[in-house]
């Protein structure tokens, strides 16, 4: 198992990281991805890096972040040369639910990202909220390029899944799927084509059942590659290598 979305640099997780990683290793994960969200989180993640060789690492600016860590595209792309386990461009994207940002600074800073991406040909890792067509609208532009999608988190519209698709994006679950009320996210991800599927804690946040109502941790994604074996009616350990082939072979180039 490969958990390809969490957030080791936030607590409770990085005061507890050496125990966070030996649960981790305890229930078979491989490989675990942290996340950049900011030019501080990125400060935090470079040492988190250094703490154990499954630790993997990317460098982004957070749709919430974009009005206050303006970064030009050369940021991303000399930071991910310099360190060699930077191995993704993200957390990007646009979320107009909340707007902790401004409309158009997100744009830009998406735009920034997604010509870091390509000049480095690392995936792009994707959030998007309440903004499925202008997210699109961007994205498909760039579909004649070498562009690597991953839709983080997704728990957009089955239509949305299919647009994506024809940008070859691949498309990662966290433990939303797991949840009662996520029927139509359930009905998408049995859509989705199996090589096209990742699996994600995005922890501490979103514990999936039966850990719901806890801080979430990378050694929870169990319970989501559990349901999304029932999902996709595949058995656990042959979800359990497609998923982790998938990631190897959208981050080929670690």
């Amino acid at each position: 198992m490969i958990d390809s979305h969490c957030h080791l640099d936030h607590e409770p997780l990085i005061s507890n990281i050496n125990e966070i990683i030996n649960r981790s290793k305890a229930i078979g994960l491989k490989k675990i991805l942290t996340i950049s969200t900011s030019i501080n989180s990125f400060e935090n993640i470079k040492k988190i890096l250094e703490i154990d060789k499954m630790i993997y690492g990317t460098i982004g600016i957070h749709p919430h972040e974009t009005s206050k860590d303006i970064i030009n595209s050369n940021y991303l792309v000399d930071n991910a040369k310099k360190y060699k386990k930077v191995i993704g461009v993200g957390e990007t994207g646009l979320d107009f639910y909340y707007e902790n940002s401004k409309k158009q600074d997100q744009i830009d800073s998406f735009i920034k990202h997604i010509e870091a991406s390509l000049s480095l040909n690392y995936p792009l890792i994707i959030h998007s909220r309440s903004a499925e067509k202008e997210t699109f609208e961007i994205l498909n532009k760039y579909k004649n390029t070498n562009i690597k999608i991953l839709m983080h988190c997704f728990t957009g519209s089955k239509e949305f899944a299919k647009r994506l698709t024809s940008l070859n994006a691949y498309f990662s679950a966290s433990g939303i799927i797991t949840f009662k009320n996520s029927k139509d996210l359930q009905e998408t991800f049995k859509y989705i084509d199996k090589n096209k599927i990742l699996i994600e804690t995005d922890s501490p946040f979103l514990a999936p059942i039966p850990m719901r109502g806890k801080k979430n941790e990378p050694s929870y994604i169990k319970y989501t590659l559990e349901k999304l074996s029932e999902l996709k009616s595949i058995e656990f350990k042959e979800l359990e290598q497609i998923t982790s082939d998938n990631f190897e072979n959208l981050f080929s180039h670690v």
